[in-house]
């Protein structure tokens, strides 16, 4: 459980996908003029990603590894298809893409016709392709840490956006200097943002080793100071002795 509460507040604050490793900022930068539209295209990304990692971990776990093959059989053993990972991993990710555009399509057109080319543009978000290879680099061991950490890292990607949306939307009736005006001002607080978000580095870190030297806080007893004052007197007298004896 400690697990998976890790990888969930570090795949949103301390590894954000658009704030730590820079990811998908063409679909933040161009939608997120609007704080409806920005939440739409999040949530859409919360959803592609939460689907395609956990099943790009099993391509990868059953299919792509080196030795992945075994459960095929013995003589499967040694085939190595891990040179068909991208192609895989976004034929995936374009497939999970196609079903949202439909469904977004169907049920809210407005949303739909507001995102207008950046929602099959999903498919080749960087970060969704992202998502999927840190998650075989990274060798999580399970696919449900592999469904936590697709999610997780969709929803610090609809945090950003919605973080941006929102500002730009306030910045908009602010005497911003001219120069800076659109994208000027907005890669600046991007900045200012993402020196915020790397603020959570020590949010998580820790020392999992023991300390190499621990100090003792018991009290001693009366009976104890007696004793090691008696062995302390005793050395003293040895030490005097030798000491004559020369």
């Amino acid at each position: 459980m400690l697990e998976h509460l890790e990888l969930f507040f570090r795949s949103i604050f301390v590894d954000n996908m658009v704030f730590a490793v820079f990811l998908g900022m063409c679909s933040y930068l161009a939608v997120s003029k609007k704080v409806s539209t920005a939440v739409g295209l999040g949530a859409a990304v919360i959803f592609v990603l939460g689907v395609t990692v956990p099943l790009n971990w099993l391509l990868d776990k059953y299919l792509l590894q080196d030795g992945a093959l075994v459960w095929l059989g013995p003589e499967y053993a040694d085939y190595d298809l891990s040179f068909l990972s991208f192609i895989l991993f976004i034929a995936t990710i374009a497939t999970m893409v196609q079903l949202v555009e439909i469904v977004v399509e169907k049920f809210s057109p407005s949303l739909y016709n507001s995102l207008g080319i950046f929602l099959p543009l999903i498919a080749v978000n960087c970060a969704i392709l992202g998502g999927s290879l840190f998650m075989q680099t990274r060798e999580i061991p399970n696919i449900g840490l592999a469904l936590n950490y697709g999610i997780s890292s969709g929803i610090g990607w609809f945090l950003a956006i919605l973080a941006i949306a929102a500002i730009r939307e306030k910045i908009r009736y602010s005497n911003v200097p001219a120069p800076l005006r659109g994208l000027g001002i907005t890669f600046i607080i991007t900045g200012l943002m993402g020196i915020g978000f790397q603020s959570f580095g020590g949010m998580l870190t820790g020392d999992n080793e023991p300390p190499e030297e621990t100090q003792s806080t018991t009290v001693e007893t009366k009976e104890e100071k007696e004793i090691k004052k008696e062995i302390e007197d005793k050395e003293e007298a040895i030490s005097y002795n030798e000491a004559l004896n020369k």
